[in-house]
């Protein structure tokens, strides 16, 4: 892999079926360079998040970014497990919830602002 700014950082073995489209220059980045900045050639013939998507395809079946495929897994139908680990010496989780109320009661309201044309804050109403 080629990172933009920093060379090669590792580049081992034949690339995979779904990595030969992007090292091929088959979908370039589309980089636009900051106000001001010189425009570089890009050091990649791809968007590194491109291959990312590619890979989480092919290895998993699904992609987070981007348009799915029809025979995508859809990721949020999927349930996990999870657990939850605390310190069995700590204090009750039904006191540290209680203090959590507390806490949260004895804040302010939430305030909101907007930006003026000239750029400064100005706190607005909640709706």
């Amino acid at each position: 892999m080629r990172a933009p700014a920093g060379g090669i950082i590792e580049n081992i073995g034949e690339p995979l079926p779904f990595e030969r489209p992007c090292w091929a220059g088959d979908r370039p980045a589309e980089i636009i360079p900051w106000p001001g900045e010189e425009e570089e050639p890009y050091a990649l013939p791809f968007h590194p998040s491109e291959l990312g998507e590619d890979t989480l395809r092919a290895l998993c079946g699904f992609i987070q970014e981007g348009f799915p495929q029809p025979d995508d897994v859809d990721a949020d139908a999927i349930d996990l497990y999870g657990f939850h680990v605390r310190d069995p010496h700590g204090p009750d989780p039904a006191e540290q919830e209680a203090e959590l109320r507390r806490a949260a009661e004895a804040l302010e309201p939430p305030r909101f602002y907007t930006l003026s044309p000239d750029g400064s804050l100005i706190e607005r109403d909640v709706l």
